[in-house]
């Protein structure tokens, strides 16, 4: 799992990231409007927080990044691994407290469950979770998101 890291959540890139899902309620991008008033000020979307991915010092998925030396391996965490046998098959987010631009979100990752099911053309099929906390400056939990990731026992038999 990658240590925990901040993740700062700038107004601008929540602007954009709603207008990218076409919602432009004004809650993600006009301080000055009564509806963002009564939320506190500019919130995220949900999943917002899957942007964090950019603040990840070695996120194992952007190989355009710049880095001194090659990328890293992926591992498989969250996402079914690598191999050719691996998919990311579900992710559930758990809303608890509301982000508003200006947070510092710390990140931080941590295994969850694991299971195994009988597949058909792959063999067992072996799932795993990974449980990410998203916490604020203030040292409140705001999002748990779970993802789930499975992987074959082998290559799926043509």
């Amino acid at each position: 799992m990658p240590d925990p890291y901040q993740f700062p959540v700038d107004r601008s890139a929540v602007m954009l990231f709603a207008r990218a899902l076409l919602d432009i309620r004004p809650e993600y991008s006009d301080p000055d409007d009564a509806a963002t008033k009564a939320v506190g000020g500019i919130v995220t979307p949900p999943t917002f927080v899957q942007s964090s991915a950019h603040w990840q010092p070695d996120y194992p998925l952007d190989l355009t990044r710049p880095r001194k030396g090659p990328p890293p391996a992926h591992r498989g965490d969250g996402g079914g691994g690598g191999l050719g046998r691996g998919l990311h098959a579900e992710q559930h987010y758990e809303y608890h407290h509301p982000i508003h631009a200006g947070d510092t979100l710390t990140v931080s990752t941590r295994p969850g469950s694991s299971w195994e099911k009988q597949g058909k053309r792959g063999g067992k099929l072996l799932f795993s979770e990974t449980i990410t906390d998203y916490t604020n400056q203030d040292g409140v939990l705001c999002v748990t998101a779970r993802s789930v990731g499975v992987q074959t026992e082998r290559a799926v038999d043509q």
